[in-house]
């Protein structure tokens, strides 16, 4: 009759040198590779910042932000951001709705003049920047006399400038006397009548930004 532990032994075959070895709460066999998945592990762990390290970080960053600011005031721009620059002038396009009359106002609140156009180049500028925003006020008007359209600045319409009217305008129906940029033209409204306004006004050199 065998000896149960001596046929356990030859389960397991041969040990030779290798034994059940304590290793603080973790047991092994030496040499045999074998490890169980239990036992101490390795955690890492953070510190947490402290309130005032916080404090301070956050400092720093506000600092470092207030220094941005002025680098970025002191840039050369000729005309305030809101603004759009074309040909040493700068331009405002609204985004809200005027009569003509508070069109003028608002613009010269601006430091500015509901735009006056002065040249076929200018021109095709404005009239391509609003021609998606809709009816939008120039400062052109016959008010003063009818027939005779003036702009803002006293100076009569220029001869090279009469061909942006759109067909058949002026033609002054409903008291029209007050010019605005529509769709591919110019065309007459009435004045009471609310709309988008440009304003334009003298780009500003580096020197005067600065």
């Amino acid at each position: 009759m065998s000896n149960p532990k001596e046929s356990k032994a030859q389960q397991l075959g041969p040990l030779d040198e290798e034994e059940l070895i304590p290793g603080g709460t973790r047991y092994f066999i030496k040499g045999s590779g074998f490890q169980p998945t239990y036992g101490p592990k390795n955690i890492a762990v953070s510190k947490v910042p402290s309130y005032q390290e916080q404090r301070q970080a956050k400092q720093k960053i506000n600092k470092e932000m207030m220094q941005l600011k002025t680098e970025i005031g002191h840039l050369c721009r000729p005309c305030s951001w809101d603004w759009t620059f074309f040909q040493r002038n700068c331009y405002f396009f609204s985004n809200s709705k005027l009569n003509w009359s508070a069109s003028v106002t608002a613009c010269q609140k601006m430091g500015a003049q509901l735009v006056v156009i002065k040249d076929p180049e200018e021109q095709n500028f404005l009239q391509l920047s609003s021609k998606n925003r809709g009816p939008t006020w120039m400062g052109l008007s016959d008010l003063k006399k009818e027939g005779i359209w003036k702009w803002l600045d006293g100076s009569h319409l220029w001869y090279r400038l009469l061909k942006y009217w759109l067909p058949g305008e002026p033609n002054n129906e409903g008291q029209e006397h007050c010019a605005e940029f529509r769709g591919d033209g110019w065309n007459d409204d009435n004045c009471e009548l609310e709309k988008f306004w440009i304003c334009k006004k003298l780009a500003a050199s580096c020197s005067e930004v600065q």
